[in-house]
This record gives C-alpha cells, sequence and structure tokens, in this order.
C-alpha cells in the first residue's frame, strides 16, 4: 500500500537560486518526492500500472527556486510498497547543494493515508523543531555515507569479521581465505588433489553487455539480446580462482586463477580433465588436459537456453549426481528454453524453480524434479538424495523425488507444467522459521561431534547466520526441527553466508558474500561491495585441519575412499573410482557387490558406491541385476530399480521380479521408486507395477506414494487413453484398494473430462459405467465436477449424460448445471426460502444464471422485485 514519509530540512543560505539534487533510494518499490508540496520525480510507477523504480537514476533535481534558504523545507516521499515491507528500508535521502550537503539521517514522520496535503509547505511546524536537518556537511563525505545504512557499523576486515563470529561451545570457526585475494565468493569445490576452487560472483547483478529494455514488478527484467557462448561473449568480471594449502597448515596460501573474463558464472563441477562451467544462458566445458590449473582455450558448448531475466534466480549449483549426470537447479524468477548448443531439437520449456540434470556422455538435459522455492543449491546426501533450500520461511527446503512435482508460488512464478498433476508435494515439514535457508550440506561425516550426525546445516543470508535443524523421517520423506544457530556474528551485519559445503577435512566451509544487504532491491540499486568475500572454516573443536587422500591413480587407495568416515572423500572417491577403472576393475567391482547380497562382507557407504560406479560404466548384467532385487540394504534395492529404469530397456524376468517386490517391499522411498519408475517404462510394464503397488496394504497411508501412483497413472493416460480404460475397468477388485477411493479414481476421471475433447469424454462415460457401487459412481462424479467447474455442459456426449444419470447425476450443483428439472426445482426452494443464508441462496442464484432455466424466470422475477429481501439476493 501506499506511505508517506515527512521530514523538514533547513538548507544552507546560497542554495535558494542554485542547482540542487535530492538523492532517494527506491528499492523494489514505487517513490514520488515532493519538495515544499512540489513534485521534482519519481521512481517507477504507481498503481494501476504499477512498476518498480529499481535501475532509474537516483538523484532527482530540484528546480531553482523550490527550496528555501534558512528556512524550514518539507520533503515529503510517497511510496507504493508492492510486497507490503515496513519502514523506509534504504539509505537516508540527502541533499545536495552547490557546495554543501545534508544527509536527513533520523527521525521521519509517517502516515498510511494516500494524502498530498501531507507534503505541503504549511506543514512544516508539524513537525517538532528538534526533529528538523539542519547540519550541512561536505559533499565527499555525504557521498561516502551515501549508501550506509542505519546501524551500519560499515565493513570490517577480515580478522576483525573473524573476531565477532561466534559458534557452539563445541564447534570452532577459522578464517581460511579472504579479501583482497578473493571476492563476492559464490560457490565451492574440491578437486581430487584437495585444492579449493572459488566462484567469483564480480560481474553480479547485471550481465555483461546487456541493456535492460523492461523489468516486471517481480523484478523480472527483459533485455535486449541473448549473449553468444565464449569467445563470442562479452566479456564480464566474474572468475574462478584456484587455492592450495602448500604447508598443511590449514590456510590457503597458494592461489591462481583458471579463468576469468566470463559474466554471471553461478558454479562449477570438476572432472580429470577439466571444469564444466554454468554460465547461463550456457553450460559449458573448459578442458585442462595438462592438469596445470589454467584452462587450455576456448570452451566446447554443451548447452544453449538458460533465462537471464533474475541474477538471484539463474541456474546455479552445479554438481555430480551418482548416476553420472550432472544436478542443477533453476530459481523462481526464470525461464528456460533448454537445449544442446546449436541442436535443432525441440527445447525443454519451464518457467520457475525446478531441479534438472544433464547427462555429458548422451548429451540429454530433462527436468529432474518441479517446483521448490527460489532454488538454489543442491545437496545431495550419502544414499544419493537431492534436496534444495527455499527463499521462504517455515522450511528447511524440499526433498526431490525423481518426477516429482511440488508447491511454488504459482501466482508469481507460473503453474505447473503438466495441468493434469493434480497435487503436489510440500517442502520438508517444519515449525514457524524466519526466511530463508538459502544452501544447506547435511553433515554425515565422523569428524564432527556426532549430536550432529545427520543434521541439516543451512546458511540463512538475511539473518547472518547458519542454522542447525535436526532431520528426522517422515514417511518418504523427512521433517526438520531447529536447534539453534552453529555459526553467527555478534555486531557484524554484513555477514551474510551463502554457500556451505562440506571440504576435504571433513569441516564444513561457508563463503561469505560480505554485504551490507543482500537482496533483490539492494544489489539492484548497486548496493555492492565487489572488493569484498570471505571464507570460513567449521569444524568440531578438536577436529584436525590436515587431511590425507590417495594419490591422483591411486585406484585401490579411492576404492578404499568409499567407505571413508568424510563424506567429500566418499563422493570425489567414486568419480575416481570410475575414471580410472578398466575392464578388469569394473569386473571386480561386480564380484563386490555380488557378495554383498548376504549383507556382511560391505557397509552401505561400500555397497552404494559400487552400484553407482557399475552403473555408469556399464552395461548392467541381467543376472546382477536381478540378484540386486534382493539385495539386504533399501537403498541398493532403490537405486538398482532407479537404474534400470532409466536405461529404459528391463528383461522380463527382472520386471516379474520387481513386479512381486512391490507388493510386499517394506520400505517407503523403494516403493515410491518403483512407482517413479513405472512411470519411465513403457506401458505394457507399467500396468503389473501399478496394480502391485494399489494393493499394497500401506499405499493409501503414505504421504508420497499416491501422487507418485496418480503421475504413473497419468502418464500412460497421455500416451494411450483407449488402453488405460481398459485396464481401469477391466477388473472392479482395483476398487477395493483404499488409495483407489482415496486420491487415484477421482483423478482419473478428472483427467479425462478435463481435456473436454469428445473421444475423452465418451472414454468417461465407459469409466462412469464400470464403477461397482454407487459409493464409486459419486467419486468419479466428484471428479467430473472438479474438471468441468466453471465450464459449459451444453455440448456432453448423449453416452456420458446417460451414464451419469445411470450413477445418480452427480451432486445438486451438476444436476442443475446438466438441466436436470428436479434438481432445478430443489434449488429454486432454497432460493425463496428466507430462512436460507442469503450467501447459499446467492451461489444457487448464480448456478441458475448459468443455466437460464425457463421455469425459474417467475419466482426469480418475483423475488428481485420483494423489499423485504437482502439487496444481495435481490441484486443476484
Amino acid at each position: 500500500g501506499v506511505v508517506w514519509f515527512r521530514a523538514v530540512v533547513v538548507v544552507p543560505r546560497g542554495w535558494e537560486d542554485q542547482p540542487s539534487e535530492i538523492f532517494v533510494e527506491a528499492v523494489d518499490d514505487a517513490r514520488q518526492v515532493f519538495v515544499n508540496g512540489q513534485s521534482v520525480g519519481s521512481l517507477g510507477t504507481f498503481p494501476p500500472e504499477y512498476r518498480s523504480g529499481l535501475g532509474q537514476s537516483s538523484r532527482l533535481a530540484i528546480p531553482p527556486g523550490t527550496l528555501l534558504a534558512g528556512e524550514p523545507n518539507v520533503i515529503a516521499i510517497r511510496v507504493f510498497n508492492y510486497f507490503g515491507r515496513r519502514g523506509f528500508n534504504v539509505a537516508a535521502p540527502v541533499l545536495f547543494g552547490p557546495d554543501s550537503a545534508l544527509r536527513l539521517a533520523g527521525t521521519w514522520q509517517a502516515v498510511t493515508e494516500d494524502d498530498a496535503q501531507f507534503a505541503r509547505l504549511s506543514a512544516r511546524f508539524d513537525v517538532p523543531e528538534e526533529q528538523w536537518f539542519r547540519e550541512p556537511m561536505e559533499i565527499a563525505a555525504a557521498e561516502k555515507e551515501l549508501k550506509r545504512l542505519a546501524d551500519d557499523a560499515g565493513p570490517l576486515s577480515p580478522s576483525d569479521a573473524l573476531s565477532h563470529l561466534k559458534t557452539m561451545d563445541d564447534l570452532q570457526v577459522d578464517l581460511v581465505l579472504a579479501d583482497p585475494i578473493i571476492g563476492q565468493p559464490l560457490s565451492l569445490k574440491w578437486d581430487h588433489r584437495g585444492r579449493l576452487w572459488v566462484v567469483e560472483y564480480l560481474q553480479y547483478p547485471d550481465p555483461a553487455g546487456l541493456t535492460a529494455v523492461s523489468r516486471d514488478q517481480f523484478l523480472r527484467t527483459v533485455w535486449d539480446k541473448t549473449p553468444l557462448p565464449p569467445p563470442n561473449h562479452f566479456p564480464g568480471a566474474d572468475r574462478i580462482s584456484v587455492h592450495e594449502d602448500s604447508n598443511g597448515d590449514g590456510v590457503y596460501d597458494s592461489h591462481s586463477v583458471f579463468l576469468e573474463g566470463l559474466s554471471l558464472i553461478t558454479s562449477i563441477a570438476l572432472d580429470r580433465d577439466g571444469v564444466w562451467v554454468l554460465n547461463p544462458p550456457h553450460l559449458l566445458y573448459y578442458s585442462d588436459r595438462d592438469h596445470d590449473g589454467v584452462a587450455d582455450g576456448d570452451p566446447e558448448v554443451h548447452l544453449e537456453g538458460f533465462g537471464l531475466e533474475d541474477a538471484h534466480s539463474v541456474v546455479n549449483s552445479l554438481r555430480w549426481g551418482p548416476d553420472g549426470w550432472l544436478y542443477g537447479t533453476q530459481g523462481s524468477t526464470v525461464s528456460a528454453a533448454a537445449k544442446p548448443y546449436g541442436s535443432a531439437e525441440e527445447p525443454v520449456r519451464s518457467i520457475g524453480q525446478l531441479v534438472w540434470r544433464y547427462h555429458p556422455a548422451t548429451r540429454k538435459y530433462e527436468v529432474f524434479a518441479e517446483g521448490g522455492g527460489n532454488s538454489f543449491g543442491v545437496e545431495i546426501d550419502s544414499q544419493g538424495r537431492v534436496y534444495s533450500g527455499h527463499n521462504g520461511g517455515d522450511t528447511r527446503g524440499f526433498h526431490y523425488v525423481p518426477g516429482g512435482y511440488f508447491r511454488k508460488g504459482f501466482g508469481k512464478h507460473g503453474e505447473l507444467s503438466n495441468p493434469y498433476a493434480f497435487g503436489f508435494y510440500e517442502a520438508m515439514a517444519h515449525h514457524r522459521a524466519e526466511r530463508f535457508t538459502h544452501t544447506f550440506v547435511i553433515q554425515q561425516s565422523e569428524t564432527f561431534p556426532p549430536r550432529f550426525r545427520n543434521h541439516l546445516f543451512g546458511v540463512e543470508p538475511l539473518q547472518g547466520r547458519v542454522m542447525i535443524s535436526q532431520m528426522e523421517p517422515d514417511g518418504a520423506s523427512f521433517k526438520t526441527t531447529d536447534i539453534g544457530p552453529a555459526l553467527w556474528s555478534d555486531g557484524d551485519s554484513w555477514f551474510r553466508p551463502v554457500d556451505i559445503q562440506e571440504g576435504p577435512d571433513g569441516a564444513l566451509y561457508i563463503a561469505d558474500f560480505y554485504e551490507q544487504r543482500i537482496d533483490h532491491a539492494a544489489h539492484s540499486q548497486g548496493r555492492i561491495h565487489r572488493e569484498s568475500g570471505r571464507i570460513y572454516r567449521l569444524r568440531g573443536a578438536d577436529s584436525p585441519v590436515t587431511f590425507t587422500l590417495p594419490a591422483a591413480d591411486d585406484f585401490d587407495g579411492w576404492l578404499s575412499a568409499l567407505e571413508s568416515p568424510i563424506r567429500w572423500q566418499r563422493q570425489t572417491a567414486l568419480r575416481r573410482v570410475i575414471e580410472l577403472a578398466d575392464g578388469e576393475r569394473a569386473a571386480r567391482l561386480k564380484r563386490d557387490l555380488l557378495a554383498s547380497l548376504d549383507g556382511s562382507s560391505l557397509s552401505e557407504n561400500a555397497a552404494l558406491g559400487r552400484l553407482w560406479a557399475v552403473n555408469q560404466l556399464g552395461p548392467l548384467d541381467p543376472s546382477l541385476l536381478l540378484s540386486l532385487l534382493d539385495h539386504p540394504l533399501a537403498s541398493v534395492r532403490l537405486w538398482t530399480i532407479r537404474a534400470v529404469g532409466e536405461s529404459g530397456n528391463p528383461s522380463p524376468p527382472w520386471l516379474a521380479r520387481l513386479t512381486a517386490l512391490a507388493a510386499d517391499e517394506p520400505d517407503q522411498e523403494v516403493r515410491l521408486q518403483v512407482a517413479a519408475t513405472a512411470r519411465r517404462l513403457p506401458l505394457p510394464a507399467t500396468l503389473p507395477l501399478i496394480d502391485a503397488l494399489i494393493l499394497h496394504p500401506q499405499a493409501a497411508q503414505e504421504n508420497r506414494l499416491p501422487l507418485m501412483l496418480w503421475w504413473a497413472i497419468e502418464s500412460k493416460v497421455s500416451e494411450n487413453p483407449e488402453a488405460m480404460v481398459r485396464w481401469w475397468t477391466d477388473q472392479s477388485a482395483r476398487w477395493e484398494a483404499e488409495v483407489v477411493r482415496r486420491e487415484l479414481a477421482e483423478r482419473f476421471m478428472r483427467r479425462f473430462a478435463a481435456s473436454g475433447q469428445r473421444r475423452d469424454l465418451t472414454l468417461c462415460a465407459a469409466i462412469l459405467r464400470a464403477a461397482p457401487d454407487k459409493p464409486a459412481g459419486v467419486i468419479l462424479l466428484r471428479g467430473f465436477e472438479a474438471a468441468y467447474r466453471g465450464r459449459s455442459l451444453a455440448s456432453l456426449p448423449t453416452e456420458l449424460i446417460d451414464a451419469m444419470a445411470e450413477t445418480g447425476g452427480g451432486s445438486l450443483p451438476l444436476r442443475v448445471r446438466r438441466g436436470d428439472a428436479a434438481a432445478i426445482a430443489e434449488v429454486l426452494a432454497i432460493i425463496v426460502d428466507g430462512g436460507q443464508p442469503p450467501a447459499s441462496r446467492v451461489e444457487y442464484l448464480e448456478m441458475l444464471g448459468d443455466v437460464r432455466p425457463g421455469q425459474a424466470s417467475g419466482p426469480l422475477l418475483e423475488l428481485a422485485t420483494a423489499a423485504e429481501q437482502p439487496d444481495a439476493v435481490r441484486v443476484a
């Protein structure tokens, strides 16, 4: 809404006939500035055509003669705040005169009524004189203070900032890297030699070489062009730097630059011979075949089409998954039309937040899961589960599963890509909490105190802290409970952690952007401090700062590291084992897996590591895959099912065994993966799996399986609707399953009705006629009503109308909309009954307005002219 702010200022004599200016920040709102009741300019526009003032000049000229020198003047600012924030929310305005300035930092009056009289000159004496601003300062001093916020002590040196950091008693924080060596660290990675790689986001927030054409109320920007990939790009300020601890004292003392001159690099992933660089709109690969830590030359361009609308939301957090795909996230206020660079393929189009992945060998890009918060960060735990943070409150983030649809800000960020999803998963359950957890790590190493094992450590840039949350199973997902901050600053408001990653020593490393503010508005207004940036290490109070890694080509050493007590070493070992494996070594991994079927020869980490490696080295042996379905570890069964499903070519014996497994599998996550895999398989293979899962006694009680079952069913409806109706109607025993009546039947009917095509509406009739009992028919008709809410029923096929009548006709509103005379009479009786609630009567009147039955005209005319009727009823 609209808020007015007012202050009184006494300017020095000599200003009255001289040019002067007022500096006012807009943030993400519209502002109109008045001097003595006269408008001197605006930033943005007010409703009904609201537009944010971001990106406009903050200095507004004051016409000579407007200010009264030596007398009190009224400065008033009218603000429309789209996001409902409170307070001024920006730096203090500054008046600039010919030879001095006045910084208006102090008490301002404010009102919420939109009344221009608040700005009039005669109101100057409504402001207490002790609140007037009258002390001039040098222009240079005012310029220096231009962006300073209230209670801001300014940037501290790295050592001083460290002295303000506090931790829990059994944790310790160390400063390992800082400005001026690095600036604006956004993303951290380590290579197999233990060197730290830092993405320095120095070009942020605007891409180099582009000009903004427009910006909407959500700060999404339309640029004048799409940048080309290197070497034909617009050179930017970003760089990728490499840092090494040469003497083992825990401080990085050797520094080099792998690559610089790009624009908006968000993250990297390392492999044996180079670096994958996520540089929207492209995914690039820079080779380093001589391993000298410097890019060999121009990159190979793999993907194009990632959106640049918002540098807070561009694709980010590139990392390897255990399946050999590169994973990343896309934020809420960007779009994508992603495809292999230069190809004629139809792009994969998306709007808003999601997790995506890319397979370098096959050059396949796909959406892994859709929805979430303003997704920034990808976490993959020891069992291969995928997570991302959230930019809202009351949750620490999302636990993603393949093919899942998740909650998103639908009004702001667009609908789900599948109009027939008919539901979505929620974020991980949490108590009330401030926003937001940007990225997080699940602590699964033995180098931290045991009480933190399997706890979530999440960075909160707005609050300037790292929060610890306990994770507990919640069906096939998790819920979290905060136990307190692990790291926070006492007295330094510039601490802005934006990334947290586990390092080779098992400690957690935090990238501190070190900014005065960290939000769209401040950064878009140029409130950026590119000169600063720090990286801290958070570790157990007694944990060492040194670590030992196998030699680069030591296959046995890396194979042993699959069981390391440090998760980073396990995940890095997987990459090295794959890179070093030959045919004999791959066969050894398979033998180890077979030997682990007795549950005693390998730990879970070692068994999963071998399975992931064998899957990437491929092809998978059919007999091995069949045996692994009986593995004692649920995680191994899950990943076997996922790997075969993604290969798209399961053998008949394997499918038969999987179907039997689905019927009695005790683990919820494994059953969920069976449903996700069924969605990817050919229709004949899918249906037996769905039936087995439907009949599982726990299916209806699970928090994720019912929706995944529906999404598997719906995917096949889109492929072959007639075959799916035959499957649905071939046995009434399916209706005995609780999950069918509670979750699936209504959605099944709604899916066919929603398309509105005559073929699908005719199939609706067949679905209705196959209902085994009246309650089943009621459920199906409820699905039809959901699909046809607000739509005309005039062109329904006769077969469907007859089937609906045979099933009871549906609810009263549906019967009215179908023109059922008895239903219309029943509704008329309700409408004319003065004892009924007016809201109900109006609802039924609007319903009759859609149908316009002739039998209603007389009673309604009489009702409209009855003076004793409520106005709402007579108007309706």
